[in-house]
């Protein structure tokens, strides 16, 4: 995710305790989606979680951009 901001990724997350647990959450459902697509669950329980994921994305991205105009 974001290859492109992987330095201010590393310096972010090292300064900012928000911004580590929204990496790690949004790394968390990353996983769980993959798993819950491989079981077959619930399409409705995936799509929640993706658009969680989204959610944190954006959010993170939002972080990103703004780290990089400082």
């Amino acid at each position: 995710m974001f290859h492109e901001f992987r330095d201010i990724i590393s310096e972010i997350k090292h300064k900012d305790q928000h911004f580590q647990r929204l990496f790690d959450k949004h790394n968390a459902l990353d996983e769980e989606i993959t798993m819950l697509e491989k079981e077959h669950a619930n399409q409705f329980d995936i799509e929640t979680k993706k658009k969680e994921k989204l959610k944190l994305k954006d959010e993170i991205y939002t972080i990103l951009v703004n780290h990089k105009k400082d």
